[in-house]
């Protein structure tokens, strides 16, 4: 076995206990971080610039972290392309943006880290329920990180007759009804899982038919990705109370799920009865709060830009700067929203920092 086949077989281990402390956290990442420095030329040249080496990086927290347009500017890999590899890319708004690339040799890791922390924050120990996906799947969206993690929702933790309700011919609001309709005389609880967006469409199709459902207990809700600009804005307060309201389903159980195409690992909220709602995630990755300028960590009770250390990034970076501002609280993070003003500027130097160190 090389050194790189037993890093993933230790962080496949890694990933499937149950827990770790914090030295095994630190350990693995260092390890990672060494095998990134060594693999991945975009990213030493960074940590170069910064000043860190496998001698002075003693910490997950002393990993540069690399801007999350980053994948937008370069390739960022620690093994070489294959034709089996799988890269999802982020959603452009237009078909000129530029769009990030995530690649990953396989998705092993990806999946194991999906299923893992899937079944205690969504599933709460139900083995499979029936489901309902309002995405399209991988066959129209194979590049999309969030197709692929619904499909595995629904192949891993779905019953035989769950289904898509969104396919290349539209919203299939007739089909999800009748769904909803047999699960509310039948007693079996039912899970809608999607994109906000997707969600808002068919809550507004729901409104204009005059239509709502009790679904059963147990019944739960989804929601991820925001609305980059494919639906109407809403309030989340209006978006969850419109939500419980429409399908019977507590709030508690409508869950939001943040995740990212630049990260292989998710986060989750406990329901969205009290927002903004507490995020958290599973011991595999592990986050801080800085000012995007300097890298530094912000004072304590501050708001700052969120870094997220994750493990199951083993070909491209584990640490990546977002644009997403957060604020820490009692089990995790608060998540208030996109960078803005000053904090957006200094995302924006630590992209241009990235590219200057890469193209020197």
């Amino acid at each position: 076995m090389d050194k790189a086949a037993a890093l993933i077989a230790d962080l496949l281990a890694f990933i499937a206990q149950d827990d770790c402390t914090d030295d095994q956290f630190n350990d693995l990442a260092l390890r990672l971080f060494a095998h990134q420095y060594e693999n991945n030329a975009p990213l030493r040249s960074f940590c170069q610039r910064r000043g860190a080496t496998l001698r002075s990086v003693k910490s997950w927290r002393d990993i540069p972290a690399v801007p999350i347009d980053a994948f937008k500017a370069m390739e960022l890999r620690s093994e070489p392309a294959s034709p089996n590899e799988r890269i999802f890319m982020t959603s452009g708004t237009t078909g000129r943006a530029a769009r990030g690339k995530h690649f990953h040799p396989a998705l092993d890791v990806y999946d194991l880290s999906m299923k893992r922390y899937f079944a205690p924050r969504f599933m709460h120990g139900v083995e499979r329920m029936s489901m309902g996906i309002l995405f399209p799947d991988e066959q129209a969206m194979p590049n999309s990180s969030l197709a692929h993690y619904l499909a595995l929702a629904k192949s891993e933790f779905g019953s035989a007759d769950s289904r898509y309700y969104l396919t290349p011919e539209g919203l299939d609001m007739p089909g999800l009804c009748a769904t909803l309709e047999e699960s509310e005389r039948s007693g079996q609880p039912f899970a809608l899982l999607g994109a906000s967006f997707s969600l808002v469409h068919v809550m507004d199709a729901l409104k204009a038919q005059g239509r709502s459902f009790k679904l059963p207990a147990g019944s739960r809700i989804l929601d991820t990705g925001g609305y980059k600009g494919q639906s109407r804005e809403l309030p989340l307060e209006e978006f969850y109370a419109d939500l419980s309201a429409l399908f019977g389903v507590p709030r508690t159980l409508c869950i939001n799920m943040y995740g990212m195409t630049e990260l292989s690992t998710q986060f989750y909220d406990a329901g969205n009865a009290t927002l903004p709602s507490v995020k958290s995630g599973p011991h595999w990755i592990r986050s801080r709060l800085v000012e995007p300028i300097t890298g530094r960590d912000v004072a304590a009770g501050e708001r700052g830009i969120l870094v997220h250390c994750d493990l199951a990034n083993y070909n491209s970076t584990t640490t990546i700067l977002t644009e997403d501002v957060g604020l820490w609280a009692d089990g995790g993070f608060l998540l208030l929203g996109r960078a803005e003003g000053a904090a957006a500027k200094g995302c924006s130097m630590a992209v241009d920092e990235f590219v200057k160190a890469t193209s020197a």
